[in-house]
């Protein structure tokens, strides 16, 4: 399992070469686009960057491919989804649409967090929403600082610098739908009650 996996990852350059080529995009233009920097969109490309989750989902949602398909999952008429987890950092991904453009759905999970991780926020084009299956979700959005219990979801514009991760030290899953601009759901995280209550008393 783990030496296809490096196979596949190892087939991203060329094939992220070909897609922008085909869209004929410049590294500057997709740099734009991704907020992933020029330098490391050209080590991806060359092979000598290993592509990792964080990197490949801009990248899948810029191109309008699926994240399997980056990773040349194999093609299928079979309706059932067959899942290629992709895992980085400890984060594992599975794609649950295959199809090219609109939504695309994936489960997430999420490691636990051994203490407060400091978010790394980022931004890039499109709209998210996130559902919390188990454990909490922390959801640093612009400003807001949010915790998720299960059965709660948010949505949001991805242009808003934005970061998530576990809560606790426990994982977390979560289903998330990722769009393009106008393509959105209807359902809105609210702060978890302690957390409200911390903020009315400050």
């Amino acid at each position: 399992m783990d030496d296809d996996l490096d196979q596949a990852l190892d087939a991203v350059g060329p094939r992220l070469r070909a897609l922008r080529r085909q869209r004929d995009t410049t590294l500057v233009e997709l740099s734009a686009t991704t907020g992933i920097s020029v330098s490391t969109l050209s080590r991806l490309e060359s092979g000598t960057r290993r592509p990792t989750l964080e990197l490949l989902l801009p990248l899948a949602k810029a191109h309008g491919v699926t994240l399997d398909e980056l990773v040349d999952a194999p093609p299928t008429g079979d309706p059932r989804i067959h899942l290629r987890p992709v895992t980085a950092h400890g984060m594992t991904m599975l794609p649950l649409t295959r199809r090219a453009g609109g939504i695309q759905a994936y489960k997430l999970v999420i490691p636990p967090s051994t203490a407060r991780q400091e978010p790394e926020l980022q931004t890039h084009d499109g709209y998210d929403w996130v559902y919390v299956l188990n454990g909490r979700l922390r959801l640093v959005l612009g400003e807001h600082d949010l915790e998720l219990a299960p059965g709660e979801a948010a949505e949001f514009d991805t242009r808003v610098p934005h970061w998530f991760g576990a809560a606790a030290a426990e994982p977390v899953e979560i289903l998330s739908l990722f769009g393009r601009q106008g393509e959105r759901t209807h359902l809105r995280a609210r702060p978890s009650t302690a957390r409200s209550d911390e903020n009315a008393t400050s």
